[in-house]
């Protein structure tokens, strides 16, 4: 079975934590032989710039359909 994730980077610091737990969980895919396939959603202030929404529903829907989600952090400075 392919796990599907959510990935929701959000913005400020966030890709920078998202980039490290995705390196995290490709090392631990590696050793314990498990697949998954990331699909990626907008959400924080990468979502108001993109759609408007903090949280859009697009991103609520691949939230709801995934296996897991992986959340990172929002808001701005």
């Amino acid at each position: 079975m392919t796990a599907k994730i959510a990935v929701l980077e959000g913005d400020y610091i966030g890709p920078e934590i998202m980039s490290s737990g995705l390196a995290v969980l490709a090392a631990v895919s590696a050793k314990y032989s498990f697949d998954y396939q990331l699909f990626n959603y907008p959400f924080g202030g990468q979502a108001i710039d993109k759609t408007g929404q903090p949280l859009p529903e697009e991103t609520l829907q691949g939230a709801k359909e995934a296996d897991a989600v992986l959340l990172s952090a929002i808001g701005g400075p």
